[in-house]
């Protein structure tokens, strides 16, 4: 085993610092007395106040969580359905295309979504919205969840699915009844990541939406452009606050399932 040296402390410092000092320099001025967001007058909370207060801002992000919530729902549906046909349909006419079209997102740059996105809402002539927000979330979040369940039924043993179905039940009853109680951890940390990918989602967003739907990211993004003020560093410290949150929890899930999946396997070998 390589001893950790100094050279490897060292760049891991300096790699952690370049990526989080700006986020806490940006949490610490979100508590600062003065509106000059570069000078230091002393601690308040009285930015957070005043961002309670703005109309703008809150239907923004009334906007954002609604698209995350029902694109992330929608992705987890279709991610959820494309990873078990992946998984256990077995090497059917066109599986290849099939996984390519689910895994393309993953790899394809965000502006060329949006941007082909934005081309079709218009050919199909559909009016720009919350409704097409929604759905340009689920086109490129549904490949993060079906990796995720993938990950997890390629592990999962196929004979307590086959003892269900020697026992009577249909192939849905033992999809619902077995299945699915076993990898719905995964299930759960798609939709955490999908609702936090959706959360923070700025350049496909912006081609998709419309002007009776603007999403917080976007929202931020021209407000900065007229100068920071402290209400966005207070805003951002908030979603910075949700994203953690979120990722967190998606990784104790995560390791939650491996936990259990190790011990299943475990008490199967006994």
């Amino acid at each position: 085993m390589r001893r950790f040296s100094w050279f490897n402390a060292t760049s891991l410092t300096f790699g952690f610092a370049f990526l989080y000092l700006p986020m806490l320099i940006l949490i610490i001025y979100s508590f600062n007395e003065s509106r000059l967001v570069t000078v230091w007058a002393g601690f308040s909370t009285k930015w957070y106040g005043e961002l309670w207060q703005n109309d703008a801002f809150l239907d923004a992000a009334w906007v954002t969580i609604k698209v995350a919530f029902w694109s992330s729902t929608l992705a987890t549906v279709l991610g959820t359905m494309a990873a078990y046909a992946m998984v256990r349909a077995g090497r059917f006419k066109g599986r290849g295309l099939f996984s390519g079209m689910i895994y393309a997102p993953l790899v394809m740059p965000e502006v060329i979504t949006g941007l082909s996105l934005l081309l079709f809402f218009i050919a199909i002539g559909l009016d720009r919205g919350v409704f097409t927000i929604v759905l340009a979330h689920t086109t490129f979040a549904m490949c993060y969840v079906s990796v995720v369940v993938t990950s997890r039924l390629v592990s999962f043993d196929q004979s307590l699915e086959e003892a269900a179905l020697d026992l009577g039940c249909t192939p849905f009853d033992a999809f619902r009844s077995v299945t699915l109680p076993i990898i719905m951890p995964a299930v759960i940390s798609g939709w955490l990541l999908a609702f936090t990918l959706s959360l923070d989602d700025l350049v496909i967003a912006s081609f998709t939406a419309g002007p009776s739907a603007t999403t917080l990211p976007i929202k931020i993004f021209s407000a900065v452009r007229l100068g920071v003020t402290p209400e966005i560093n207070a805003l951002s410290t908030i979603m910075i606050g949700i994203v953690t949150l979120g990722v967190i929890t998606a990784s104790l899930i995560t390791r939650a399932t491996a936990k259990k999946a190790a011990a299943d396997e475990r008490a199967a070998a006994g």
